[in-house]
């Protein structure tokens, strides 16, 4: 059935061009968004908070599918976090961009109806300012402002499928979920939602003394 395959909507395949991805925690993510959302970057790699995690449908269920995320930056702007005002200003121009990385989720690939089965998440994904690093973490530069983007990529059995390779993915960009990468929290609000809202954060909520 791919040899005179019809093509859907933006000249895509007919097994991509009908999906779509709800983002989870979507309200979670707004609450951080209103805030300035923050992700810590470390050298050995951190993951983030919110966990990127997707719902999806008009996958074709017997079709298999890899999906993937990367990040871009949404400027050319280095920032700094001003204190007296809570606000982010631009500090001059960005640094060189970090090595572009992409993340495959690792059930990649897997069929349509087992992606749609189940929230998908990417919790395995980490942050690292390391540009050296060899682990296959997303690089980032810190003081910097990223948006994470979803792709789905249909895998295409023809025997010359890279020519077709533009019409085999749909791709997905929640504007709630744009961030800082930091290497420590600047703003004081942004630490406490993390640590009320993750429940990794336990440790920090429990109210131990100061040492």
């Amino acid at each position: 059935g791919w040899t005179n395959e019809g093509l859907g909507a933006g000249g895509k395949n007919q097994r991509v061009c009908h999906a779509t991805a709800r983002l989870e925690m979507g309200s979670l993510w707004e609450e951080f968004n209103r805030l300035g959302t923050e992700m810590i970057v470390t050298k050995a790699g951190r993951r983030m908070f919110p966990t990127f995690q997707v719902k999806l449908s008009g996958l074709d269920p017997l079709a298999d599918y890899v999906l993937l995320m990367d990040f871009v930056p949404l400027d050319d702007k280095r920032y700094r976090y001003a204190f007296h005002s809570s606000s982010w200003l631009a500090a001059g121009r960005a640094d060189p961009a970090a090595p572009g990385r992409v993340h495959f989720h690792p059930d990649s690939p897997a069929k349509g109806s087992q992606w749609m089965r189940q929230i998908v998440s990417f919790d395995k994904l980490k942050l690292t300012n390391n540009l050296l690093d060899d682990n296959g973490h997303i690089i980032l530069n810190s003081m910097h402002r990223y948006q994470p983007r979803f792709h789905v990529v249909l895998v295409d059995p023809r025997r010359d499928s890279e020519r077709f390779a533009y019409q085999n993915f749909k791709s997905f960009s929640f504007p709630e979920t744009q961030f800082m990468a930091v290497t420590a929290y600047q703003n004081h609000r942004i630490t406490q939602l993390k640590i009320a809202s993750n429940p990794f954060a336990k440790g920090f909520r429990d109210g131990d003394p100061e040492p």
